[in-house]
Order: C-alpha cells, then structure tokens, then sequence
C-alpha cells in the first residue's frame, strides 16, 4: 500500500469535507482539521487561499496525483477550445483510473491507480499499466480473468454506496465497461461541490 492511500482520509481532514462521499470517513464524525489546532484553523480564507483549497481538494479526489501531473491538465485544458475549467475536468474524468473507479469495479480511486498499475485492466484489448492514460469516447475496457475474481472487485460491483454515471457503460457481468462520452462538470457525480473556475484563476495569476 502506498503512502498516498494510507493518507486519503487525511485530505477529507484537511478539506474538511468528506470528498469522495465514504461512510467511513473521519469527517463524518469531527469536521474540523487534523492537528491539536485543528479545530481553531477555521478563520477566513483569502482569495488564494479559497483558490488552492479548490485545486487541493480536486488534485486530492483524483487519488492525489502529483502538482506536476495536475498542472499539465490545466496546461493541456487551456490549449484546447471552450472552458479551461469545464476541459480540465472532463480530461480528469477521461483517465484510465478515474473510468475504472466510476465503473464500481473498485471502492476507491487509489483501489483504481493499484488495479492498473498491476496490469489487471485491457483497453480495447490490450492491456494498460498506467493510470493516467486518457480513454477517448468509445473506448472500451475490461478486468481481467485474475481481477474479475478478487474480492475487492466483486464487493465494490455490488456496492450501493455509489452508483455509474450515464457517460459511461458498463456491464458487470463481463467486468467490461465504455466511454461514452467526455463529461461535464455537471455531468460528474461528486459527492462536495468542486469549483474548476477556482482553479483556473490560481494557474492562470
């Protein structure tokens, strides 16, 4: 297990939110921040403040993906035509992890990042290892033999905590599941609201 997925439950501390919309979240039970000054740490937040608390908490929903990475979607985001936020999300939403992650076929996004790293995903029948590989609309993935049997994956297929988002299809009979589409901010069904407009204003300063 990676340093990042033993520290998830650390970012809904620090956002003060429960992000990714889990029961077994701590939030759900002290809303304030981790920290023996946790709970005096709620002053008002200035204009940059409000803006990186925005890209911490999106960067942070992803499985915390490194400033690096984050920063190249902006970049990539702002080059293409309509809105930079609206394209930074739906270039989120297009990664091999985050598809694996809203096909229920996992419980978490970094469950989705450890499922593909170790080579148990094919996209259109050839298998992926890395998570940030973007899926363009329909493109099709599937678990494989190996996967399809895991525990983790048959519990979270059949989890009611969350359900498929309509842009993507999926079967899970046949562990498979289709891109349809690229979403919109509308169209992601997170759990707190996110705030991409927030974001482009801290890259773009």
């Amino acid at each position: 297990m990676t340093k990042r997925s033993e520290a998830k439950y650390k970012i809904d501390r620090r956002m003060g939110q429960n992000i990714w919309g889990r029961p077994k979240s701590p939030v759900n039970r002290r809303e304030y921040g981790p920290g023996q000054h946790g709970q005096r740490r709620k002053g008002k937040l200035s204009d940059f403040g409000t803006q990186l608390k925005a890209k911490q908490k999106l960067k942070g929903y992803y499985g915390n993906i490194t400033e690096r990475q984050f920063r190249k979607y902006y970049t990539d985001a702002s080059r293409r035509p309509g809105d930079t936020g609206e394209n930074m999300i739906g270039l989120l939403e297009s990664r091999l992890d985050t598809v694996v992650y809203r096909s229920k076929f996992v419980p978490t996004p970094f469950a989705a990042r450890q499922l593909v790293s170790h080579g148990h995903v094919r996209v259109n029948g050839r298998r992926v290892t890395v998570a940030s590989f973007l899926l363009k609309p329909t493109d099709t993935l599937e678990l494989t033999s190996k996967a399809r049997e895991m525990a983790l994956v048959l519990e979270a297929s059949k989890s009611a905590e969350r359900d498929t988002p309509d842009y993507i299809e999926v079967d899970h009979g046949k562990m498979s599941s289709k891109l349809l589409r690229t979403p919109k901010l509308a169209d992601v069904p997170y759990a707190v609201q996110m705030h991409p407009h927030l974001i482009v204003e801290f890259y773009s300063r």
